[in-house]
């Protein structure tokens, strides 16, 4: 895996927008469509806890949050509450990954791959 800002290299394959890897290696869009409508509070689309459902199904060991190349991904204080409820490592971009390839346990991990 590697990164620059505005994109995302995983197993060769290169995306150009922020990505959820899942518990079984299933590499997603993230969808921030539902966190938009917080934008203007923050200045940057957030990570809100609407986009966080996806744990209580997947039931991670560790969540991983790559907070964009220079860490500047805003995280709502709703979604601190439920990433609360899991061992959780919130870091820029460049430095999840390089925890990720190393990473042995099932993990949920929301990359942002600008700011």
């Amino acid at each position: 895996m590697k990164s620059e800002f505005g994109w995302i290299e995983i197993d060769k394959v290169r995306y150009d927008h922020d990505v959820i890897i899942h518990c079984d290696g299933y590499v997603t869009k993230r969808s921030k469509k539902r966190s938009k409508e917080l934008k203007s509070t923050y200045g940057h689309t957030p990570l809100s806890d609407h986009e966080l459902d996806i744990l209580g199904k997947e039931k991670p060991e560790i969540v991983y949050i790559g907070t964009g190349q220079y860490g500047d991904l805003p995280i709502t204080p709703d979604a601190e509450t439920v990433l609360s409820r899991f061992e959780t490592v919130i870091r820029p971009t460049p430095e999840i990954l390089d925890i990720l390839k190393k990473e042995r346990r099932s993990f949920v991990a929301i990359i942002h791959v600008t700011c």
